[in-house]
């Protein structure tokens, strides 16, 4: 008898606690969320300095520099600067195939690719592939990190709806085509056109575009100067697609 006239109040009284620990769990999200609104408005670029202004830095290239002042064995910086009407359409064409094949056609995030790659990712039970689109990826080099912390993925997309938003589609592939890494260091397509065949970009030949292009997903280890078997597949793989 004793022991049903202590269960109610003891089940009552765990329910009670329950409803306040979930209380208390809202209000800390929605202060997270506020406090992560907050930091996200600090961060928040001015769109039309991007859009009609001079090409810029990248936030990938400011850590460059400053990690390269404690490494001895890592190239100074490259980047030049190069406006879309002097890179040739077959370097443009070249990276759009390679990188984000529906670039023209999404409004910064292609869930399509995405589904595909998880899909191809959970049958090898690996991360395989990622869904990055040219938009994204921009965003991540302009003003993020190298991290792959989730938080920095949320930051990702909510900044490339509001440059999808703000820019044409041709200032955005501007922009990536001078600021994707194509080597250690080496910044922009005017940078590795100078580096690797000793030309200015707007002289690529079709096949230098796509060697370029194929450099991007892991530029410091296949690229047009390692010529890796994963390099030289990659450039057949572009090839057969343009």
């Amino acid at each position: 008898m004793s022991s049903r006239i202590f269960s109610v109040p003891a089940a009552l009284f765990g329910f009670a606690a329950l409803k306040r620990y979930w209380r208390w769990g809202w209000r800390l999200l929605l202060l997270l969320l506020l406090i992560d609104a907050g930091y996200l408005y600090s961060i928040w670029p001015d769109w039309n300095r991007y859009r009609h202004g001079p090409l810029q830095e990248s936030s990938f290239m400011q850590t460059y520099v400053a990690e390269r002042r404690q490494r001895d064995d890592w190239p100074r910086m490259r980047w030049q600067p190069t406006p879309l009407a002097q890179i040739p359409y077959a370097m443009q064409r070249a990276v759009v195939v390679a990188e984000d094949s529906r670039f023209w056609e999404h409004d910064g995030i292609d869930l399509q690719a995405f589904k595909e790659a998880m899909e191809y990712n959970l049958e090898r039970k690996r991360i395989v592939y990622g869904a990055s689109t040219i938009s994204q990826q921009t965003v991540k080099n302009l003003f993020l990190t190298p991290s792959r912390n989730p938080l920095r993925k949320w930051h990702e997309l909510w900044l490339t709806l509001g440059m999808e938003h703000s820019l044409p589609k041709r200032r955005i592939l501007e922009l990536y085509l001078n600021i994707a890494e194509f080597g250690r260091g080496i910044y922009g397509v005017g940078a590795a056109a100078r580096y690797y065949y000793g030309i200015p970009a707007s002289r690529l030949r079709r096949w230098q575009a796509v060697e370029l292009a194929a450099t991007l997903p892991s530029p410091v280890y296949n690229n047009p100067q390692t010529r890796t078997r994963a390099f030289l597949r990659r450039v057949n793989k572009i090839r057969n697609h343009l």
